[in-house]
């Protein structure tokens, strides 16, 4: 919700949205912004005491009637005064989403660790499990945003994909095989799926097979880009698409998530020089099983 220029600078964000929202009553709003629900673009929490300021978006989270609970829980790696490093599991989106909203890992962190301006610095799919990074304050948002911006951070996946008969006759891992995937990707339709088209180069990844077990393998993933749904569309151009994913190759019917059957993916590793205090760090997790 944007705040109009001409804003009585006076009347506070509460105020605000009670006489935008009338069908919505004033205690729900009450209740989101004690929840801490409501907040500006930065993350910044609002108060009942805040007050509009002119041209700027409050955000907040929509209430759903039954949201979905995810069984598996977020892990606090590392954390300083700046960030922190935490492992995010499968089916728990970042931030609000669809049917998500109190079931976002931003939510839980600002809940379990009481502070209100918890943001993450990039972005990992829902269905995707692995290690993020967070800033506490907004002063740091966009200092550690510009490590992933910038390509200054060494990011590693895992995935699980099963080998077409090609690469499975050629499987010899004393001479891993790998390829540097390049392509252009841009959306398709619906509109959250991505497509590998003709033209100029804006996706490229590194990816290696690193042990085979049967038909399936497991393989070492390095995007250079950060496009969107980048190394599932990839791994589905070279011709094994991730084990369980239900965008690619076919778009599945929507369905209830089966907390059995995770999209094999993993974000391994985050590797990066700090910018404020030039501290090397090197955050991995476990691999992914292969079966």
């Amino acid at each position: 919700m944007l705040i109009p220029e001409n804003i009585d600078t006076r009347i506070t964000v509460y105020q605000f949205l009670t006489a935008q929202f009338p069908h919505i009553a004033a205690e729900d709003w009450q209740q989101r912004i004690l929840q801490h629900k409501v907040h500006w673009k930065d993350g910044t929490c609002i108060d009942l005491s805040t007050r509009c300021q002119p041209k700027q978006r409050v955000y907040y989270y929509r209430e759903v009637q039954q949201e979905t609970k995810v069984p598996f829980d977020e892990q606090i790696l590392f954390e300083n005064d700046r960030f922190m490093i935490v492992f995010k599991p499968h089916f728990l989106p970042v931030t609000p989403s669809g049917n998500y909203v109190n079931e976002c890992l931003v939510h839980r962190l600002r809940i379990r660790m009481g502070i209100d301006t918890i943001t993450p610095a990039h972005r990992l799919d829902k269905d995707t499990a692995g290690i993020m990074l967070f800033t506490k304050t907004p002063e740091y948002r966009g200092t550690y945003h510009n490590l992933f911006m910038n390509n200054l951070i060494h990011k590693q996946y895992h995935a699980i994909a099963k080998l077409t008969p090609e690469v499975k006759s050629r499987a010899n891992l004393s001479t891993p095989q790998h390829w540097d995937v390049k392509s252009r990707i841009v959306r398709s339709s619906p509109s959250f799926l991505m497509q590998n088209v003709e033209g100029e180069i804006n996706a490229h990844s590194k990816i290696q097979l690193i042990k085979i077990e049967g038909d399936r393998g497991l393989f070492e993933l390095e995007p250079i880009t950060g496009k969107t749904h980048q190394l599932r569309v990839h791994m589905q151009k070279l011709g094994m698409p991730i084990v369980n994913d239900r965008f690619y190759p076919t778009l599945q019917p929507e369905s209830k998530p089966d907390f059995n059957a995770p999209l094999k993916l993993l974000a391994i590793r985050l590797k990066f020089i700090d910018p404020i205090d030039f501290q090397a760090h090197d955050f991995s997790c476990d691999e992914i099983k292969i079966l």
